[in-house]
């Protein structure tokens, strides 16, 4: 009985390093593209540099609840059950949709290493916090310069 236990403690570690491992790299690509989007599309300063700090601070804490060669000895992505599952992911109709579905993507997996980083670090728990909180203020601030845009500026044409 005590082996089950620790087998199923075992298993159940390396799923919640799954899970991180897998919201780590779905909030930095998002960033990444809003990141894109406010340097080349909007021309913004202030929102690409504050996307950009927010996914070096990602790494930071990333880093701390995992070392990234132990998240990598975790990944399975050939066997990930969720890997074919995209059905509202290729509806887009120009840069402010991709924005949008990629800014809720990273409040989203914020909200995720938040909790399961809870298990294992509660300060860097606290620092997802922080940073899904200053996602919601750019989201804020951002909402009028690309909601602004024309759609042929944001075909991205």
């Amino acid at each position: 009985m005590r082996l089950l236990k620790k087998s199923f403690m075992t298993s159940q570690k390396n799923n919640v390093g799954r899970i991180i491992d897998a919201n780590l790299n779905r909030v930095k690509e998002g960033l990444r593209v809003c990141e894109e989007i406010t340097r080349f599309i909007l021309d913004h300063h202030k929102f690409t540099a504050a996307f950009k700090q927010i996914r070096h601070k990602i790494d930071s804490l990333g880093n701390r609840v995992y070392p990234p060669v132990k998240l990598l000895s975790q990944r399975r992505a050939q066997a990930d059950v969720g890997r074919f599952n995209s059905s509202g992911e290729l509806k887009r109709g120009n840069c402010k949709d991709i924005f949008w579905a990629n800014l809720q993507r990273v409040k989203e997996s914020l909200r995720v290493l938040e909790e399961f980083s809870k298990l294992i670090d509660i300060k860097a728990a606290l620092g997802f916090k922080q940073l899904r909180y200053k996602v919601y203020e750019i989201e804020k601030k951002s909402f009028k310069k690309i909601s602004s845009l024309s759609d042929s500026r944001s075909a991205g044409f």
